[in-house]
Parts: C-alpha cells; sequence; structure tokens
C-alpha cells in the first residue's frame, strides 16, 4: 500500500468519526515541502456539504489524529488545509519494507492482465532511420513499465512487409541479377540456397526503385505483376521475399540492440493478410461494409463528435488493402493469439485520425471486446538545433545507426578526455553513456511534445540528464566500495539530518511515481522522479561526511541509505532501459 494512501485511510476514518464524508480524508504530497511532507484540502468539499467553515471541519479531523504515533505533526493551516509530517519511525518502516519486497513497493496489479505493446513499426528492405527512434524508445519503456506494475507484456514490432513496396524491391532486384534461381521458371524451392545480399545493398535498393516507377510506367506496371504474384503465392518471389525479410530483420535487430530494445514477436502486415477475409465477413454480417465512390467504407463518426471522423476506408476503388485494413486484421489476429486486456499502439502523434477511426470500428464490430482498451500513445518530432525534424548535415533523412555512432563517439571522446579509471572499460561506459543520452533525453519530455536532440545538453554529467543518473549511481558504487560491502541491508533506527529524511521520502514516495507513470502512459513520470531521487542524494552526499563519520550508528544508517538510493534508481533505470555503470 502507498504512503498516501496509509495516511488518506488515516484521514478518511477521522472525518468519518467525526460525522463528515470519509471521502474528504484523501491525501497528497504538500505543495510546500518547506511547510510540510503531505496535505489534505478536504475540508474545502466539505464546507459544501456541510455548510460549515474548512477550518472547522479541517480541525474537527485533526484532533481525531493526535497520539497517531505514525504522525509527528498533524496542523490546520491557513483558511482548512491540513498539513501532515510522518514521524521518523514511520518512513522507516515503510522505506525498509518497501525494499523488502521484491517490487519496491510498485503498486502491482489487482487482477492479471496482458497489454499487447505494438511499436517499431520498420518498412522491410528499408534502413532504420531517425523517425523510428522515438517509437522504440518510448515502446519500449511502457513495456517494461508496465511490467513493473506485474501485467504481463507482449510486445510486436509490427513490420511493414507488404504490398507494392516489396513489388519494386523485387522487381529490381529481378533486373539486376535475372540469373538468381528464384526467378527461374523452374525454381525449386526445396534447394534454394538464398541470395547474394546484404542489407547495406538492400537499403538503396527500395529508394531507387521507388523514383524509377514515378518516371518509367513500364516497370511500374512491373512491380504491381510481381506483388500480386507474391500475394497469391509465387514458389520464387515467396523465396526472395523470405529472403528481404531475414537480412532486414537481422539488420535491424542490431540497430535495436543498440538501444536495449526488443520484440516478443516480428510479425509483420504479411502475417494479417489471412485474416483480411474473416474481417470482411465480420463487417459485412453487421451491415456495416457499404460504397462509397467505388471504395468500401464503414461509417464511425459519432453525434459527440467536435470534428468531422470520416468513414474508414477498408477497400480502396482498386479492391486494394490499406492500412487500417491491415489494422483491423491484425486486432483480429491478436484476439485470437493473446486474448489481451489492453492493446497499446506507439506510434506518431499525426496518425491520431487513423487510430480513431480503426478503434471505432473495431468495437463498432465486435471485433474486440468492449472491455478490451485500445490506446493511441502519440509523439512528437526529434528536432535538430534548426526546430526542424533531426537531419544529417547535408539536409538528408539520418539512419538511426549514423545518429547512434555519432552520440557514441561523443560519448568515446568525453570518457576517454575524463578522468577514469584505467581498469574501466572506456567503450563500455561510453556506450552506456550513449543510450543514457538518447533514452533520457527523449523520455524526459512528455511523449505528445517536440523536442530538441541537443547533444551537449543531453550528455551533461549534470541536470536533468541520463548521465547525471549514471554519475549517481557510480558515485554510490564508489562509496559503498571504499566501505567494504556496508550497508546491504537496511536495518536504520534513526534519521540524523534533514537531507536524510527529504532522501527517505523520496524513496518512499517512488512506488506512486510508478504508479503514475503507468496510469498516464507517460515514462516523463520516471525521469522526473528519478532525477528528484538522485538531485536529493547530491544533497545528502554534500551534506554529510559518510565514509569519515565516526559515530557508528549514523555511517551505518547513511550507508544503509546510498544502497537503497542505488536500489531504486537502478529500478528506475531500468524501467526506461538504461543500463547503470560500475563507474565513472
Amino acid at each position: 500500500m502507498s504512503i498516501t494512501k496509509i495516511l488518506t485511510d488515516k484521514l478518511s476514518a477521522a472525518f468519518a468519526e467525526c460525522g463528515y464524508s470519509a471521502e474528504l480524508g484523501t491525501v497528497v504530497t504538500s505543495d510546500r515541502p518547506d511547510l510540510c511532507q503531505f496535505q489534505c484540502n478536504g475540508a474545502f468539499a466539505g464546507a459544501k456539504l456541510y455548510h460549515k467553515a474548512p477550518r472547522m471541519i479541517a480541525a474537527d479531523a485533526a484532533a481525531k489524529l493526535e497520539g497517531d504515533a505514525d504522525l509527528e505533526k498533524v496542523e490546520v493551516v491557513g483558511a482548512g488545509f491540513i498539513n501532515i509530517t510522518v514521524s521518523d519511525e514511520f518512513l522507516l518502516g515503510y522505506v525498509k519494507q518497501a525494499l523488502a519486497d521484491e517490487n519496491l513497493g510498485i503498486p502491482q496489479a489487482e487482477k492479471p492482465e496482458t497489454v499487447v505493446l505494438d511499436y517499431g513499426g520498420p518498412n522491410v528492405a528499408k534502413p532504420l532511420h531517425i523517425g523510428h527512434l522515438r517509437s522504440a524508445v518510448i515502446g519500449e519503456a511502457l513495456k517494461r513499465l508496465v511490467r513493473a506494475t506485474g501485467r504481463k507484456t507482449i510486445s510486436d514490432v509490427h513490420l511493414g512487409d507488404w504490398g507494392l513496396q516489396m513489388g519494386l524491391v523485387m522487381a529490381e532486384l529481378q533486373e539486376r541479377h535475372p540469373e538468381w534461381a528464384c526467378f527461374a521458371e523452374d525454381f525449386d524451392a526445396e534447394n534454394f540456397a538464398g541470395v547474394n545480399l546484404d542489407a547495406e545493398s538492400l537499403n538503396v535498393i527500395y529508394p531507387f526503385a521507388s523514383a524509377k516507377s514515378k518516371e518509367n510506367d513500364d516497370f511500374k506496371q512491373k512491380a504491381r505483376a510481381v506483388t500480386a504474384k507474391l500475394q497469391k503465392g509465387d514458389p520464387g518471389y515467396t523465396a526472395l521475399w523470405r529472403e528481404i525479410i531475414r537480412i532486414s530483420v537481422a539488420d535491424m535487430k542490431k540497430n535495436y540492440e543498440n538501444l536495449n530494445v526488443d520484440f516478443d514477436y516480428w510479425y509483420g502486415e504479411s502475417d494479417a493478410e489471412k485474416y483480411v477475409p474473416e474481417l470482411l465477413d465480420v463487417l459485412n454480417e453487421k451491415g456495416l461494409l457499404h460504397e462509397s465512390q467505388g471504395a468500401m467504407v464503414v461509417d464511425v463518426a459519432e453525434e459527440s463528435d467536435k470534428i468531422t471522423i470520416p468513414p474508414v476506408i477498408i477497400k480502396k476503388s482498386d479492391n486494394s488493402n490499406i492500412y487500417a485494413t491491415t489494422d483491423l486484421a491484425t486486432l483480429i489476429q491478436r484476439e485470437h493469439d493473446f486474448k489481451p486486456d489492453q492493446i497499446w499502439y506507439i506510434v506518431d502523434a499525426r496518425q491520431g485520425l487513423h487510430f480513431t477511426q480503426v478503434f471505432r470500428c473495431a468495437k463498432k464490430a465486435g471485433i474486440v471486446p468492449e472491455e478490451v482498451t485500445l490506446a493511441h500513445i502519440g509523439y512528437g518530432t526529434m528536432n535538430g538545433a534548426d526546430g526542424k525534424p533531426y537531419k544529417t548535415r547535408e539536409g538528408g533523412v539520418m539512419r538511426l545507426a549514423d545518429f547512434y555512432n555519432t552520440v557514441y563517439e561523443a560519448a568515446l571522446e568525453r570518457v576517454s578526455a575524463s578522468n577514469f579509471s584505467k581498469d574501466a572499460d572506456r567503450e563500455d561506459i561510453a556506450r552506456k553513456i550513449t543510450v543514457a543520452t538518447i533514452k533520457f533525453g527523449d523520455l524526459v519530455n512528455y511523449c505528445m511534445k517536440d523536442y530538441v536532440f541537443d547533444m551537449d545538453k543531453f550528455m551533461a554529467p549534470d541536470g536533468k540528464t541520463g548521465s547525471f543518473l549514471l554519475y549517481t549511481i557510480a558515485r554510490i558504487n564508489s562509496i559503498l566500495k571504499k566501505a567494504e560491502g556496508a550497508g546491504e541491508q537496511f536495518d536504520s533506527a534513526a534519521v540524523y539530518t534533514d537531507s536524510e529524511r527529504d532522501l527517505l521520502l523520496k524513496i518512499s514516495l517512488s512506488g506512486e511515481a510508478f504508479a503514475l507513470a503507468y496510469r498516464e502512459k507517460a515514462p516523463s513520470v520516471i525521469c522526473e522522479n528519478a532525477y528528484q531521487l538522485a538531485s536529493a542524494f547530491s544533497k545528502f552526499y554534500h551534506d554529510n561526511h559518510i565514509l569519515t563519520e565516526e559515530d557508528a550508528d549514523k555511517k551505518r544508517a547513511w550507508l544503509n541509505i546510498c544502497e537503497a538510493v542505488r536500489t531504486v534508481l537502478e529500478k528506475h533505470l531500468d524501467v526506461l532501459g538504461i543500463e547503470p555503470v560500475e563507474m565513472m
């Protein structure tokens, strides 16, 4: 149970004992930490209900809490605020209990739940670029956050591996390599040994073929014919298509692994294709599908709409499928395979209308049960110093691998120029700083906001940065190493300084930060809490001479709190997908 819930129960009981509604007892963290740790403002709502001055109502409730050993001070101030400060004994006991809990006091789901997370969304035969960064980073953090709250997660990258883009690539490959076995009329699938193709070669094929199709109508028609043959199961094109996917996915995995991002499933649009007939059957049976300007659509507008929500197109006028078709078919697949309680899509905010249409259609058709939550977690763009989407120096779209390497080289330069231990693996430290710089720099922002990637600012060892968090853990490691392992078990019996008390309070509230982050689907809450915790430790460290303290009880208590901060801070980093460092 969270610390604010414990206090809310106490205040609720006090209000009820006075004859007031227990709902007045909600306790929150104080917005004036210089005055108290927690506050209850329920007396103001009570004044309207009971036609009584809020200060009198607050005084009645506060009087019932006199003598409660868990509370150091309960004070009515102003027009009716109840200020609360808990006792050191209560605070120590709560922190000890949280640290003994395998979940570190993070509230767990009341019932088993399965959450499917759809993020990544790269296209086969195309290199990952900077536009793929936010979906991967935010999606991975949300997946880890959902797990931290005791829910089962299923992550799916949802590859773009179907349609004309594949026909374009294969048509161009056929023109360049007509001798490949997969293009032979007597193709032998069982003895197919693959093709001489790598990711770098593949990555230049699509843009070339796409541009070519715009200028050469014969080539465009050939690509469409290849696409049709692939979709009908042509053995040669199917074998080549699988090779292209294998090569692309292997390259993608390297990029994602650099960022500590992984997926349970590497399904693609092609996997949903077999569910399209079922989708059409359902929509027809429900009488939802109708013709409009040659296309087959489903109306999803509602009377309460403030903006126009157009019908969702299921089949274009040429009878081809579009993204909505695939997304609805994928929902059928996920319902069959996983029976999820929630499905979250981490996709660019500009796709908001698309998901509104898809979700409404899915619920209207009964493709997913009404109680299943469908959520689109949209995000803004990562921009350069000019405020425009991040580009290469030449103005082109930057590949994700090139972006990572640019940050890594800067991190390695800083590591090499600093006073790092000679025993430290500088490349490994630079790698971890790189990931912390990229991920924390992204996740600290509210998802929907655009942000400017500032290398120097995001990599700084102080301020609200990933490097600051890594440095804090490295500092704690150094302290505990010099103390030869002291502080491994939290058994403090007293609090000696204000900065120590504040740090204990920050630890005790961390579980609630995770719960809030889950409710808001906002990793930025975890970033902010991690920063506040690290900042509180920095003040504690500068206020107290931990290793030279002569009082054995004080020293033990302070080493205890060092270990506690490290444990809790590492949990924050784990959810953010950032690895801690041993030393810096």
